[in-house]
């Protein structure tokens, strides 16, 4: 079932001579389930696509469909309601906030949105993470492996239709990194989340499902993991 569409998306910055297509008529779709890498060189427009995948930035032309519901038609008020629903942002730099223990910055999407925290969910993701013995813990007690951790199950606590994941390694040492990559691959099997994750690593993007490289602002391949 698709659960993304993307319609002839393009991202312009500047104009006249300095006019930069960050994007250049974007067009895919991801089905329920899958996990995509998004790869390709820096500047590529990889990043600014994953933004705006999330509501974060808005296109300059095209369409996006999460749940076949076009994005870009929603208010301001709308959107911020979009992001902290269906979509569950992992950054390379955590974002955690730094007053808030482990398992307050887990429930942070919840409580915002002012819902009831579901305790059985929430348990098992602590524990799928392995942080059972680390949720009273703030964020600068902990390894940033384990704060990647964190920001993973913050990012699933909606249960949110897109986990978008930006270098989600890039700032850890290379044994978190795979903990991080087994992990994102565990979510995926288990809760069947969607994942789109940002790579500049070929090897790494090869733990996903299907691959899909952009240069200049363009797909230039897309296709199946064997």
């Amino acid at each position: 079932m698709e659960i993304l569409r993307v319609e002839h998306l393009c991202k312009n910055y500047g104009k006249g001579n300095t006019l930069v297509k960050a994007l250049d008529d974007v067009s895919f779709s991801v089905d329920q389930g899958e996990f995509v890498a998004v790869v390709g060189p820096s500047g590529s427009g990889k990043s600014t696509l994953l933004h705006i995948l999330g509501g974060v930035d808005r296109p300059t032309s095209g369409k996006v469909y999460v749940d076949k519901e076009d994005v870009y038609k929603l208010n301001e008020n709308n959107l911020a309601i979009f992001r902290r629903r269906q979509v569950g942002l992992i950054y390379q730099f955590y974002n955690l906030i730094p007053i808030l223990d482990v398992k307050e910055n887990i429930t942070l999407p919840i409580l915002l949105d002012n819902k009831e925290v579901d305790e059985e969910y929430l348990k098992e993701i602590i524990d799928t993470l392995g942080l059972e013995r680390r949720v009273k813990h703030l964020p600068n007690e902990l390894s940033g492996g384990q704060q990647q951790r964190v920001s993973i199950g913050r990012a699933l606590m909606n249960r949110p239709s897109l986990l978008l994941a930006d270098e989600p390694t890039g700032n850890l040492d290379s044994k978190s990194g795979k903990e991080i990559i087994e992990l994102l691959k565990i979510s995926n099997k288990k809760y069947n989340q969607t994942i789109i994750m940002i790579t500049h690593d070929h090897n790494l993007a090869l733990n996903a499902s299907r691959i899909i490289t952009i240069d200049d602002g363009k797909i230039v391949s897309d296709e199946k993991v064997k």
